[in-house]
C-alpha cells in the first residue's frame, strides 16, 4: 500500500498566477495584432506584458467573498434607514439638492466607467490588465446600482430623483460629467486608463467620496454614507490600478513619456472642471459643513497630487499644465458655479437659494481673500432684488465651452474680475471655451470635439425647435410654482410638514 503524499500548498503568488496569468494562450490561426488592434494605435510601446504588476493580487474567488460581505452590510443599513424614516433625519431639505446632482451626474458616470472597463479589458493583450479591468468593470456597475438603491428611498418623498438617467443626457449642468465619460470611452485603451484610473479615480474620487461622504454623515444621511464607504475600499484598488498602468507605460519605453504627459495634462484639467459640481455641493449645499472645498483641495489635491507627481518625476513626468491655475481657481470656482446655478435655477432639477447671513460668514472665514471682495457683494445685491420682488433670473442661454461643456462663468487666472473666454476657428466654424486649457485640448483633437453634443444648441433642433415648455417635458421637469427656488419649494414644505408630524408623534 502506497503512503499518501500531501500536496504542497500553493503560495498566494502561485495561486494568483494559476487563476489569472495561466488563463492566457497564444493564438494559433490569427495574428495577435489582429486580435488586439487597439494595443498599438495610440503610439504606446509595450515590450513585455508580463512586467505588469498587480499590487493587490486579488483572485476572483476572494473578490466575490469580499464584495458579498459588503453587499450584506450595505443593504441591511439602507433597509433600516428606510424603515426608520431616515429621510426625516437629515438636517434640512437643502441637502437634497446635493444628492440630486450626485445621482444625475456621478452615478451614471459609474455605469459608463463599467462599460469602458469591459471594453478596455478586451483590448489589452496582457492577462494582468485584462483581469484587473474585469474586476473594476464589476465594481463600477455595483457602485452605480448601490447609489441608485441608496437614494431610491428619497424618490418616494421628494421630487427630482426619478428621471436622473434622462436628465444626465439632456440638462446643461449634467452634460459636464456626461461629456467627460463620453470623451474617455471614445479614447483608446491606454488613454481610457489614464482618464478613469488617474483623473476620475485619483483626482475626482478622493475629493468626492471622502470629504463629501463625511458631510453626508454630518447631515444625518447614513444611507449615502453607507454606499460611499462601501465603494471607497474599491476606490483604493482602482487608484492603484490607474497608477500601476501609468508606471507600466513609462517603464516599458522612453517614447511613451511624451504621450503619457499629454494625457495627464488633458485629463487633469477635464477632471478638475467636473469638480466644479463637487465644490458647489461642499461649500453651498450642505447645511452642516465638515470642511470647505479649499480645505479639501489642500488635503486631497495639493498634498496627494504633489506626492504623486514627485513620485512620477523620476520617469520624466511633471505636474499637469493646468496645476497652478487650478490651485488659484479653487478659491473662486464654487462661488462662480453657485451663482450660475442660481441665475438659471428654472432649468435645473433641484432647488437653489441665496446663502443666509450665517452661510456668508462661514464662507468669509474659509475664503478670506476672495469671498468678501468678489462674491459677497453679488449675493447681497441678489438678496436685495429678491426682497424687492424681482428675483434675479437669467433667461439668456449660457455660452458653453466646447470641451468641458460648462458655461463660460469662470474668470481669468490672476484677474477674478474678468470672465475668461477663448475661441478658435476650425473649418469655418467658431468654437468657444471657458479656459486656455480647454481650448488647447480642442486644438489637439478638433475632429473629436466638433462632434460634441451640446444642450443649448439642442434646444433649437428637432424636436424642440426653441419651445421651452417642450424642453422642460423632454428633460422631465415641471414648471411648478416654486420655479426652481428652495424657498417655498415642494421639497422644503414637505420636509417640514413630515418632520413636524414625526416629532409630534
Amino acid at each position: 500500500m502506497d503512503t499518501p503524499v500531501n500536496k504542497k500548498k500553493l503560495s498566494l503568488k502561485e495561486k494568483y498566477s494559476y487563476l489569472t496569468r495561466d488563463l492566457a494562450w497564444e493564438p494559433s490561426y490569427q495574428k495577435k495584432e489582429d486580435l488586439f488592434p487597439y494595443a498599438t494605435y495610440e503610439g504606446i510601446k509595450i515590450h513585455d506584458w508580463e512586467k505588469w504588476e498587480d499590487p493587490f493580487r486579488l483572485t476572483m474567488d476572494a473578490y466575490w467573498k469580499y464584495q458579498a460581505e459588503k453587499e450584506r452590510k450595505f443593504y441591511a443599513i439602507i433597509d433600516a434607514f428606510a424603515q426608520n424614516n431616515g429621510h426625516l433625519k437629515i438636517t434640512d431639505a437643502r441637502y437634497l439638492s446635493a444628492l440630486k446632482i450626485f445621482l444625475q451626474a456621478i452615478s451614471p458616470g459609474e455605469y459608463a466607467a463599467h462599460k469602458g472597463f469591459a471594453r478596455t479589458g478586451r483590448e489589452f493583450p496582457g492577462v494582468g490588465p485584462q483581469v484587473a479591468c474585469q474586476m473594476q468593470a464589476i465594481d463600477e456597475i455595483r457602485h452605480a446600482q448601490t447609489q441608485v438603491h441608496a437614494m431610491s428611498n428619497y424618490n418616494k418623498f421628494y421630487s427630482g430623483f426619478h428621471a436622473f438617467a434622462d436628465q444626465r443626457d439632456r440638462i446643461w449642468y449634467t452634460s459636464v460629467a456626461r461629456s467627460f465619460f463620453d470623451d474617455a470611452m471614445s479614447a483608446g485603451p491606454f488613454e481610457f486608463m489614464i482618464a478613469i484610473g488617474f483623473s476620475f479615480e485619483y483626482v475626482l474620487t478622493n475629493l468626492l467620496f471622502v470629504p463629501f461622504m463625511s458631510g453626508a454623515a454630518y447631515n444625518g444621511d447614513m444611507s449615502t454614507v453607507t454606499f460611499g464607504f462601501s465603494a471607497q475600499s474599491d476606490e483604493a484598488r482602482h487608484m492603484t490600478l490607474g497608477l500601476e498602468c501609468i508606471k507600466f507605460m513609462l517603464e516599458q519605453d522612453p517614447d511613451n513619456v511624451e504621450i503619457v504627459q499629454k494625457w495627464i495634462d488633458k485629463w487633469f484639467w477635464r477632471g478638475f472642471r467636473v469638480l466644479g459640481l463637487v465644490s458647489t455641493m461642499m461649500d453651498y449645499m450642505l447645511p452642516k459643513r465638515v470642511m470647505s472645498w479649499r480645505e479639501a483641495w489642500d488635503i486631497y489635491g495639493e498634498e496627494n497630487g504633489g506626492a504623486l507627481f514627485n513620485d512620477l518625476a523620476r520617469y520624466g513626468i511633471r505636474p499637469p499644465k493646468g496645476w497652478a491655475d487650478a490651485g488659484e481657481a479653487v478659491d473662486h470656482m464654487s462661488h462662480q458655479f453657485m451663482l450660475a446655478l442660481y441665475q438659471w435655477n428654472f432649468g435645473t432639477a433641484f432647488h437653489s437659494w441665496i446663502p443666509s447671513d450665517d452661510d456668508m460668514e462661514w464662507l468669509s472665514k474659509k475664503y478670506p481673500t476672495t469671498f468678501d471682495k468678489y462674491y459677497r457683494p453679488r449675493w447681497e445685491h441678489i438678496k436685495k432684488m429678491e426682497a424687492e420682488g424681482t428675483p434675479f433670473n437669467n433667461f439668456g442661454l449660457a455660452k458653453l465651452c466646447q470641451t468641458c461643456q460648462l458655461p463660460t462663468v469662470f474668470t481669468e487666472p490672476g484677474d477674478p474680475s474678468s470672465l475668461c473666454h477663448r475661441e478658435t476657428e476650425y473649418k469655418g466654424e467658431t468654437y468657444q471655451f471657458c479656459s486656455e486649457h480647454c481650448c488647447d485640448i480642442f486644438k489637439d483633437e478638433p475632429e473629436k470635439y466638433v462632434q460634441a453634443w451640446l444642450p443649448m444648441p439642442a434646444l433649437f433642433q428637432e424636436p424642440l425647435n426653441g419651445d421651452l415648455e417642450a424642453w422642460m417635458k423632454w428633460v422631465s421637469l415641471e414648471n411648478g410654482s416654486d420655479n426652481g427656488d428652495y424657498k417655498g419649494s415642494h421639497d422644503q414644505t414637505s420636509f417640514q410638514k413630515w418632520r413636524e408630524a414625526a416629532t409630534s408623534n
